[in-house]
């Protein structure tokens, strides 16, 4: 069937600001054409100052729901009429669903972190994880691996405060998973890392214009059974995971995590599942 955008298209829109770089438009309307379905997913740059009336025309047009980004996830959240259990635990709010003039808020950053690793067999219960950083995305990932039964997990950052902050979050509301949080130090990390499963990087270190810069100085401070994770999916492969290569850990980029956490807003939005397997082959085969 030829995809067409006609009167009867329901529109799906992404609220942030800047978003003109952003593959999620491709990604979903590759996937609405793929399955025949009448939607199209359009990108508009609302600012802090703008989110509220953005929302109120995503209401206004029926639109099916949008996804939110930064600097706009928690800003949201008041505009919105309910959010889900796991948005509140989070804090913020990137899928927004209209129910019939009614938006609810979800959060599938850290489910989709999930979903990418146990696409790669791996199982993160019973793990013992060091996470490095502890912004948004670390808040999201830390407490769905919390949820889904990581055995301890370790947050360092170069300022203490927000890996305290989300540590206590998860004491509070979680009782199976150790928490602890570390100011961000080589000597420190050197030592958890070596009783650890698994190493996470959640930090821009690796992304462009960083590309040269790893969280680890040194391949040595790993070893071969470590996975190691990178959030960062542009470069593929980031330095952290070359360093990790040379070692043979396991290692998996953010790639994943982009998809699933797209894939799962695709499902709340039209009840079907994203073909993420084809999304894989037309849009990221070459990266």
């Amino acid at each position: 069937m030829q995809y067409c955008i006609n009167g009867k298209t329901i529109p799906i829109g992404l609220l942030g600001y800047p978003i003109r770089h952003s593959r999620s438009p491709h990604m979903h309307n590759t996937a609405f054409q793929y399955l025949g379905l009448n939607y199209v997913y359009l990108a508009f740059e609302a600012t802090e100052d703008s989110l509220a009336e953005a929302v109120k025309a995503m209401r206004v047009l029926d639109a099916a729901g949008f996804n939110v980004t930064m600097p706009n996830k928690q800003k949201v959240i008041p505009l919105l009429d309910e959010i889900s259990p796991e948005a509140q635990l989070i804090g913020s709010v990137n899928t927004v669903r209209n129910d019939n003039g009614k938006l609810i808020g979800y959060n599938t950053d850290g489910r989709g972190y999930v979903k990418s690793l146990n696409e790669e067999g791996i199982s993160i219960e019973g793990k013992k994880i060091v996470m490095v950083g502890a912004g948004g995305a670390a808040r999201s990932v830390a407490i769905q691996l919390a949820l889904d039964g990581a055995a301890e997990l370790i947050i360092m950052n170069r300022s203490i405060e927000p890996a305290e902050e989300i540590c206590n979050t998860i004491r509070a509301n979680i009782s199976n998973c150790k928490v602890e949080a570390l100011e961000l130090s080589n000597n420190i990390l050197k030592q958890k890392l070596q009783e650890a499963d698994m190493l996470i990087n959640s930090t821009p270190l690796g992304m462009h214009p960083h590309e040269d810069k790893s969280i680890i100085p040194d391949p040595e401070m790993l070893h071969p059974k470590l996975i190691v994770s990178d959030l960062i999916y542009d470069p593929v492969k980031t330095k952290l995971l070359e360093m990790a290569e040379q070692v043979g850990c396991k290692t998996i980029n953010g790639l994943g995590m982009m998809i699933w956490q797209g894939a799962l807003a695709f499902k709340i939005w039209t009840g079907v599942e994203m073909p993420t397997d084809y999304i894989k082959e037309i849009i990221f085969s070459n990266k």
